[in-house]
């Protein structure tokens, strides 16, 4: 301290005798000099700024390429690293500050603590600017791992921004008033519910994207649906204040995360990931067809070519004693094909049984899971399914039930009028 003081003594004697022998006042020249000194230090810290920047980017560039790991590459940005060094020319103007104006003088003490200031708020900026710049690369390093692959941290990531913007702010305010930040704290506990009120859709989407993140309840490109909000499509992007889905027909849906959190939705991507999807579907038998299998239904069974390889055994058994009825040996049959379908996954359940009998017939279901659980394969191996089992229906001497159409009474002879004589 005492070396700067020499310095300071010695730069303003020259200073002065310069700006005398210019034709300068004493009290002009001594104002003059102070402000010739400040951009002098001022520029120092620019350069002093740039150097270090030039010269550790390149040190830094140089190391990261010999490494064989990836995770420096993105700490060790370009980006993050500037913003790093931006936080030298504060420092190195706060320290020399006291060079050009000195803090003991009554006549230069007002200026000195504006200029003070003015510099504690700039160096709080500069390391807001390296915080955020260090939480995205950090973000940017956690979505490239594979655990974390689609997770939603760009909501706690944003959360974090917020977080340190908060900061920032209440010390730039402490700074402007010249209080500590706690009296300052507390001084807001009397304004949070007007707070709350205002950042309310924030709080809560902090509160559900953390929800979110920590229970594994959501990832980007997980096909999720919510009834009650008409809501069925690819999630997009999880933030602090919105998720973003994607629906089937490319539009795109704006959900607060919150609803995620007070309302239940599907996420079908447990069903993606097993690598099979359900096939539920049924068909109403008309009980009237239901009947005991006889010889020559048995015998027709036996020599149709379709149901060769499928009903020999069952047939087989049934003429060496067993009763069973047409809708047995169809449920069998219909059990057997879905079992031996090339597109249906053999290792996950596979069912056909009855259900309660109704004024429509009595239901046959079939439930089963196909081995590609994309949509369009998945609808095409349903319907093929579907259309084959009802087009064999009548080879079992079984009727499919559906109500009535017109066709149907105008061959049973209905509202064809009354014949002429």
């Amino acid at each position: 301290m005492e070396e700067l003081n020499g310095l300071d003594k010695i730069a303003q004697r020259w200073l002065d005798d310069l700006l005398v022998r210019l034709g300068l006042s004493a009290d002009m020249a001594d104002s003059t000099d102070r402000w010739i000194i400040l951009l002098a230090i001022v520029l120092l810290a620019v350069a002093v700024d740039l150097t270090i920047r030039f010269f550790l980017l390149r040190i830094v560039r140089k190391v990261v390429a010999r490494t064989k790991v990836t995770w420096d590459d993105i700490i060790f940005d370009d980006k993050v690293m500037r913003r790093l060094c931006n936080i030298v020319t504060p420092v190195l103007i706060s320290v020399m500050l006291p060079i050009a104006i000195s803090a003991k003088d009554a006549s230069t003490h007002r200026l000195y603590l504006i200029l003070v200031r003015l510099i504690d708020i700039y160096l709080v900026l500069s390391v807001l600017r390296f915080v955020n710049s260090m939480l995205r690369a950090v973000f940017e390093l956690a979505d490239h791992r594979a655990e974390w692959q689609g997770r939603p941290i760009k909501g706690l990531m944003q959360t974090g921004q917020v977080i340190a913007a908060l900061i920032s702010a209440i010390l730039i305010v402490s700074i402007l008033i010249d209080k500590s930040p706690t009296i300052l704290l507390t001084g807001l506990g009397a304004s949070a519910a007007v707070m709350m009120l205002i950042f309310k859709d924030s709080i809560l989407g902090l509160v559900s994207g953390v929800q979110l993140a920590l229970n594994d309840m959501l990832k980007v490109g997980d096909w999720i649906y919510m009834p009650q909000r008409d809501v069925n499509g690819i999630v997009e992007e999880v933030a602090l204040t919105v998720v973003k889905v994607r629906a089937w027909d490319n539009t795109l849906i704006n959900l607060p995360p919150y609803l995620l959190i007070s309302e239940s939705f599907e996420n079908w991507q447990a069903m993606r990931n097993s690598g099979g999807r359900r096939v539920m579907r049924s068909i109403n038998i008309d009980m009237s067809s239901i009947r005991f299998a006889d010889t020559e239904l048995l015998s027709r069974l036996r020599q149709s070519e379709l149901l060769q390889s499928g009903m020999a055994d069952e047939t087989g058994r049934t003429l060496e004693g067993e009763a069973v009825t047409n809708l047995d040996l169809y449920m069998r049959y219909i059990q057997r094909y879905i079992e031996h379908h090339p597109r249906v996954r053999h290792t996950m359940l596979t069912l056909v049984r009855q259900l309660q009998p109704s004024e429509w017939g009595l239901p046959v279901q079939l439930y089963f899971f196909s081995a590609d659980v994309n949509w369009v394969p998945y609808e095409q191996l349903q319907s093929e399914v579907l259309s084959h089992v009802i087009a064999l229906a009548p080879l079992f001497d079984l009727r499919i039930y559906q109500a009535p159409t017109g066709a149907d009474l105008q061959r049973l002879g209905f509202g064809q009028g009354t014949p002429e004589k």
